[in-house]
C-alpha cells in the first residue's frame, strides 16, 4: 500500500465508480448468481475497510453540508437524496445507518423505519405513509425498508389478493419516475444476506445477552420462508429496475464491505450533483464594514 506525504499508509484507489460495478443491469435477475460475500469494486480486503471507510469521511461531510446549505437557501430549485435500504432480517440496514450514513451530520439527515403498518396508514393508499416521508430539500433520507414491504411481506403473506400486489410494481415504477422529476435522487440498495450468515448473525444475538434486544423470535418464522422472500425480491428487482431508479445490490455477508459501499454509493451521488455553495444575496463588503463597525 502506498505511504502519504506525512507517512500513513495511503487507503487503496478504486478503479471503477462502485456505481457502475453495483448497478443492477436492467432485465431477467436470477438470484443464485450474486454472491452475497463479494467484495466487488473494492481494491483491498478486511484490514484496508477501516481506512478506506475513513477517507471518504471528509469529502462525505463537505457534499452533505453543500447540498444541506443549497436546500436552506434555494429550497424550490435544490435536490435531495433518498436512499432506500431493503434486505432480509439481520442484513445491516441499522448497521449501515450507524456507520455509513452516521459520517454525516446528523441535522441533514432524515431516517425513517418502517414497521407494520397503523391502523391509520392501512386507512390510506399504502404510498400515503412513504409520501409523508420523503425529504424535505436540501436533506439526505434514509428509508429503512420502504414502500417496497407492499411487494415483499405483503406477497409472502398473503395480506392481499395476487391481483392487488401484482399491480404495485409499475404503480411503484411510476412514483419513482415522479420522485425523480422532482429532484429526488434515488439510492435503492438490496443488501444481499445469505441464509448460512443470517443463520450465524441470530445465533450470536442469543449468544449475547447485550444483543438479546435485537433478537425477535418471529425471526425465526420469516426464515423459514426464505425461498418465498427470495422469489419476492426477485421480482421486485426484475420488475423495478429502470434506468432512472436503477437497484444496487449490495453483497452483504461482510459487514465491512457492505458499510463502505453504501458510503461510497452515496459520495458518488453527491459528486454527481455538482454541488456548489450557495451565492450571498447581500453585498458582502457591506456587510463587513457593518459588522467592523458595530
Amino acid at each position: 500500500m502506498a505511504k502519504t506525504s506525512d507517512g500513513n499508509l495511503a487507503p487503496p484507489l478504486i478503479t471503477k465508480p462502485l456505481s457502475e460495478v453495483l448497478r443492477l443491469p436492467v432485465g431477467h435477475v436470477d438470484m443464485s448468481t450474486f454472491d452475497p460475500a463479494a467484495k466487488a469494486g473494492f481494491p483491498g480486503d478486511k484490514q484496508d475497510a477501516p481506512a478506506m471507510t475513513d477517507a471518504l469521511a471528509p469529502e462525505l461531510s463537505d457534499l452533505q453540508e453543500r447540498l444541506f446549505a443549497a436546500g436552506r437557501v434555494e429550497e424550490s430549485r435544490t435536490q435531495r437524496i433518498l436512499v432506500v435500504l431493503q434486505g432480509m432480517d439481520t442484513s445491516g440496514k441499522g448497521g449501515v445507518i450507524r456507520h455509513a450514513i452516521g459520517m454525516v451530520d446528523p441535522q441533514g439527515v432524515k431516517i425513517k423505519a418502517f414497521k407494520a403498518p397503523t391502523e391509520e396508514e392501512r386507512a390510506h393508499h399504502y404510498l400515503w405513509r412513504i409520501e409523508r416521508e420523503l425529504p424535505p430539500p436540501g436533506l439526505i433520507g434514509i428509508f429503512d425498508r420502504s414502500h417496497y414491504e407492499d411487494v415483499l411481506v405483503v406477497r409472502v403473506h398473503n395480506l392481499v389478493e395476487e391481483s392487488v400486489w401484482s399491480q404495485r410494481y409499475d404503480e411503484i415504477n411510476a412514483w419513482e419516475e415522479d420522485l425523480v422529476d422532482q429532484g429526488i435522487v434515488l439510492i435503492k440498495c438490496f443488501l444481499n444476506i445469505s441464509s448460512g450468515e443470517q443463520k450465524q448473525r441470530l445465533i450470536a444475538r442469543l449468544e449475547d445477552p447485550t444483543k438479546h434486544w435485537k433478537y425477535n423470535p418471529g425471526d425465526v418464522d420469516e426464515r423459514a420462508k426464505w425461498p418465498a422472500y427470495q422469489e419476492a425480491y426477485r421480482a421486485v428487482l426484475e420488475r423495478c429496475n429502470t434506468e432512472r431508479a436503477p437497484w444496487y445490490v449490495i453483497p452483504s455477508d461482510r459487514k465491512w464491505y457492505r458499510n463502505w459501499a453504501v458510503a461510497q454509493l452515496l459520495v458518488e451521488h453527491l459528486r454527481a450533483l455538482g454541488l456548489q455553495w450557495p451565492v450571498a444575496d447581500f453585498d458582502v463588503t457591506a456587510e463587513k464594514a457593518r459588522v467592523a463597525a458595530s
